[in-house]
């Protein structure tokens, strides 16, 4: 079991995937305009990661198969 393990089907529907990876980068938007760069970078970071998690290597058909065993 990975540490952040996003790659299960709670994920699958789009608009969460959308949604959790525009508030990540949302907020890190606000807070680098505020000043606050530890935070910004930090929840930037965040939504890239979820970003190339949903987007990129995100398959909801291997989660599918792996229930049907």
């Amino acid at each position: 079991m990975k540490f952040f393990d996003v790659q299960t089907s709670f994920y699958r529907p789009l608009w969460l995937r959308i949604i959790l990876t525009g508030v990540c980068l949302g907020w890190a938007i606000f807070e680098l305009s505020t000043g606050a760069a530890f935070w910004g970078v930090l929840f930037g970071a965040v939504g890239v990661f979820l970003a190339w998690q949903f987007f990129v290597v995100f398959d909801p058909k291997d989660d599918e198969r792996s229930e049907k065993r």
